[in-house]
């Protein structure tokens, strides 16, 4: 055995104490519910085949629900007449979609495992293949999250989501608290998949500088934003562009994507231009497995973050309302 592959084994061997004191494992349901991986890959695959996009709206469900007091299915509860707004009525979760395709991959589930496997633990699963089906990376998580006994408030959920006008500064900041380092240019390739609203680009749009161009953009891909998200439109909060252009496929198109000056957020353009990132978006660009190995930790990293686990929170019957 070579020196690379005694450190790699000790380095897998030191996370899964980490993750094993954490309360999460990765035979957590090795005796009551030993088939949960399998019964949620087989029934979300018809939603992957009838509904190209649900990918990115999966990955983006399991986001933004980590980002609220960590990863334990808040997002997914309903607002009712005794709790003030949930989490869904933050501005920031606009667009949010597949939280009943969650409640209905629990059902199948609780068939199999009654009150055993958590909703937050099914949301990260369903991310993760969301990221496998695309062409992505296959991603090892472990489990043990329990859900969240109550809804976090909406205000609480705007205070703490990001802003789609964030920029390097904003963002080294929100994941450093992650433990994440280069993964924190990883996570933003997850903008790989999907679409982005015009309503967060119309922002950026206003702030051309003095020469009148946008910084970080070129002029022919300013102009078609521009045709594809006029000022003043009526339709800005239902109308988009694709992230990239192979927004179905996960891959490390987007870094390329922004170094050609064809960024769309401003987190995209300022990546390229930081020297604390630049660097990394190249490599990135240039080697998509340097990119997979990355997410992969930046996504693990994520999902581990502000768990409830062992005798914390509960384990939810319905993912959408508190039992």
């Amino acid at each position: 055995m070579n020196l690379r592959a005694i450190v790699v084994g000790i380095s897998l061997f030191v996370f899964s104490i980490w993750v094993e004191g954490q309360g999460l494992s990765y035979n957590f349901y090795e005796n009551s519910c030993p088939q949960v991986e399998a019964i949620v890959r087989a029934a979300i695959q018809p939603t992957f085949l009838t509904d190209p996009t649900s990918p990115a709206a999966f990955l983006r469900l399991m986001f933004h629900d980590c980002q609220v007091q960590g990863c334990d299915a808040s997002i997914l509860v309903d607002p009712n007449a005794n709790i003030v707004p949930s989490e869904m009525a933050a501005g920031k979760n606009f667009g949010i979609r597949k939280r009943d395709s969650i409640n209905i991959l629990k059902s199948m589930v609780e068939l199999q495992c009654p009150q055993q496997v958590s909703c937050a633990d099914i949301l990260v699963l369903a991310a993760r293949e969301a990221v496998v089906v695309s062409g992505g990376p296959q991603i090892k998580v472990a489990l043990g999250r329990r859900d969240s006994p109550f809804a976090p408030s909406y205000k609480l959920a705007d205070s703490l989501l990001p802003s789609p006008t964030i920029g390097v500064d904003g963002m080294l900041q929100l994941f450093a608290k992650k433990g994440m380092t280069e993964e924190s240019v990883a996570i933003m390739g997850a903008h790989t998949l999907g679409v982005t609203h015009c309503l967060n680009i119309l922002n950026r749009l206003n702030q051309a500088d003095e020469g009148g161009q946008v910084q970080g953009m070129t002029p022919g891909f300013e102009a078609f934003l521009r045709l594809n998200c006029p000022q003043g439109s009526l339709t800005s909060n239902t109308s988009f562009v694709l992230n990239d252009p192979t927004t179905l496929i996960f891959d490390n198109h987007y870094y390329n994507h922004v170094i050609g000056g064809h960024g769309i957020l401003r987190i995209d353009a300022e990546m390229v231009m930081d020297p604390r990132t630049a660097m990394v978006v190249e490599r990135f660009a240039a080697n998509q497995d340097d990119f997979f190995q990355a997410f992969s930790s930046a996504f693990v990293k994520l999902s581990n973050s502000g768990v409830l686990t062992g005798n914390q929170g509960i384990v939810r019957k319905s993912c959408n309302a508190i039992d």
